[in-house]
């Protein structure tokens, strides 16, 4: 399945986790899934900044607990510095707490690490859309 020169460009994935198996896990799912690319990989929060600064990419794919800066402090940054990359957090948290901070920071999307070959697609193209998504069991209240 290589990639064709074709008019659409693809999506341009960035991936963040401190856990190697964790990054190469995501970045064989996103591969699968047509129209999305893994440009880059990093294992903790101020890498995150920089490749997105560098990279340019349209999705972050993000975990919250990371070395050096965390996921959420990473985002809020990425927000701040004006980038339009939409946020998705990929984690174990599931409270409610975890969630209310991810979307406060400027995330889309909420998905449970051991959801994620089903909720993780789905939740790229709901941010792409400019929609929010979080995974069952994980619901935070209306007043985010």
């Amino acid at each position: 399945m290589g990639i064709h020169n074709q008019p659409a460009k693809n999506i341009r994935v960035v991936i963040a986790d401190d856990n190697k198996a964790m990054r190469d896990a995501v970045t064989i799912l996103i591969q699968s899934v047509s129209g999305l690319e893994v440009v880059g990989a990093v294992a903790d929060g101020r890498s995150l900044v920089k490749a997105v600064n560098d990279l340019k990419p349209d999705v972050g794919i993000v975990d919250i607990s990371m070395p050096i800066m965390n996921g959420l402090l990473a985002a809020a940054e990425i927000i701040r510095l004006g980038s339009k990359m939409k946020i998705v957090f990929l984690t174990v948290n599931e409270d409610c707490d975890f969630v209310r901070a991810a979307f406060e920071s400027g995330a889309l999307g909420y998905v449970i690490k051991r959801e994620m070959g089903t909720d993780l697609p789905t939740a790229i193209q709901e941010a792409l859309a400019g929609r929010t998504f979080v995974s069952q069991g994980c619901e935070i209240g209306d007043e985010a």
